[in-house]
């Protein structure tokens, strides 16, 4: 979403780079730009004025004209105000007795049903027992998707048909959510527009009977500067605790994400990240600003790759590695990993220094590329993959015509393979000699290295 914005600054500061010492006017010259490349990113203009302030008070400063690298203090500078734009993490509040109540409310259309549903999904692997409950009795498909999302998930629904009053639905469900011992209840509300009076009264009154610990509205980036007047528009009629921003995965210019917060003083919870029903992000302010400023955000990186890939598996990774071993039996399954984490695209834009590669890689290609790859190992012998050596040239002919591709394309893996085991190799000794020195909390050399090299080298190789 963010993309656009990314080019404009990394050209901003690209060009600050060339420069020794700054001086105030090339300071004030690439503020003047910053501040054009977010109000083009649909910025709110006064949250643009206040950011570039202190960003420019602080850039003029003795702190940057006299480091030895004041480009790069310029950067770390509009780093922390970004930060400071988007706000502290707001988990959801899980205090006191449960069942706790999460109401959302949004406009029709904004994905609220199957947010629902991604965020049962979530807590549930958090852990907690949720009950979602379908209060949208406007939209008769609205109750049955959700009972579809539910039974995909495993977590019950509680519904009383379109007949029944919202109110009345809400309250029936947080009984039922007590009486079962369910710790989240989720109620799923109908869209609405926030000048509605009569619908907006609806939520006035389910507020009232379920007494939520959170309201969280559901806010589709696309919508730009608008999410902020809806916001605002709800928030006047029911106290919003936080915000969820779907559709970040899209071609929005993003700035809303950057607005609402500082306009509404309401913060952002959650970012809807893809269609997929796991495509639900804890909003980090620090991780999304790195992402803009194309620092990467490796520690979500880190937690997908966690989530994806078993503790057990990568225990065996790490003990193969530490034995050096690595071959296409291995390849093969982080390749698999890797089309779990998400696009090509997506992923590499979080690794430092990898998002103009990500730029200029058509996600078509990298999808095809892995598939090549795939097909190719597919088509080796179960000897073949575990002794990479038995490879001569009558076996890559073989290979390639089985796997529709070419003598090229096979010794050109082969090679890239070759590359990728002697890193391995090198990552096993690695963690062979710090395995006793990790520290609590820190991945081992088997989840560090086990989930991207081999592929990305596959995808990046030549380039």
């Amino acid at each position: 979403m963010f993309e656009s914005l990314t080019d404009k600054l990394q050209s901003v500061f690209d060009k600050l780079a060339t420069k020794g010492k700054l001086t105030e006017a090339d300071v004030n010259a690439a503020m003047r730009e910053v501040r054009l490349a977010l109000l083009e990113a649909d910025v709110n203009y006064k949250v643009v004025k206040e950011f570039i302030d202190r960003a420019k008070a602080r850039s003029i400063g003795v702190e940057v004209m006299e480091s030895l690298t004041p480009a790069q203090q310029v950067v770390k500078i509009v780093h922390e105000e970004l930060i400071e734009l988007l706000g502290k993490p707001a988990p959801l509040n899980t205090s006191g007795q449960p069942p706790h109540v999460v109401m959302l409310v949004g406009l029709q259309g904004a994905g609220k049903t199957t947010m629902a549903a991604k965020l049962a999904l979530r807590l549930k692997k958090n852990g907690q027992r949720p009950l979602l409950a379908a209060a949208d009795i406007y939209r008769p498909a609205a109750i049955k998707q959700l009972e579809l999302l539910g039974a995909q998930i495993d977590v019950p629904v509680y519904s009383a048909g379109t007949q029944t009053p919202a109110p009345t639905i809400a309250k029936d469900a947080l009984k039922l959510a007590r009486e079962k011992a369910y710790t989240v209840l989720i109620v799923d509300t109908a869209g609405r527009l926030q000048i509605d009076s009569g619908l907006m009264q609806e939520l006035e009154q389910v507020r009232m009977v379920v007494r939520p610990s959170e309201i969280l509205l559901v806010v589709d980036a696309m919508t730009g500067q608008e999410a902020v007047n809806v916001a605002e528009g709800f928030n006047t009629r029911v106290p919003l605790t936080g915000l969820i921003m779907t559709k970040i995965d899209g071609d929005a210019r993003g700035g809303a994400a950057l607005s609402v917060r500082q306009v509404t003083g309401v913060p952002i919870k959650f970012l809807g990240t893809g269609e997929k029903l796991p495509d639900l992000e804890a909003f980090e302010p620090e991780r999304l600003a790195g992402r803009i400023l194309g620092m990467g955000d490796v520690l979500t990186l880190i937690e997908r790759a966690q989530e994806q890939i078993s503790e057990v598996d990568a225990a065996a990774m790490e003990k193969r590695l530490g034995e050096g071993q690595f071959d296409f039996e291995d390849f093969l399954e982080q390749l698999k990993q890797v089309k779990r984490l998400g696009p090509i695209t997506d992923l590499l834009g979080m690794i430092p220094g990898m998002n103009r590669i990500a730029k200029d890689l058509d996600p078509a290609e990298a999808q095809s590329s892995l598939k090549k790859t795939e097909a190719i190992i597919n088509s080796m012998t179960l000897q073949e993959r575990r002794q990479p050596d038995l490879l001569n040239a009558s076996r890559r002919r073989r290979i390639a015509a089985g796997s529709g591709t070419t003598v090229q394309d096979v010794n050109q893996l082969v090679k890239q393979f070759r590359e990728m085991q002697k890193m391995m190799k090198q990552l096993g000794i690695m963690g062979k000699g710090k395995k006793n020195k990790r520290k609590k909390g820190q991945p081992s050399s088997g989840q560090r290295g086990n989930f991207l090299p081999s592929a990305l080298s596959d995808l990046l190789g030549g380039r």
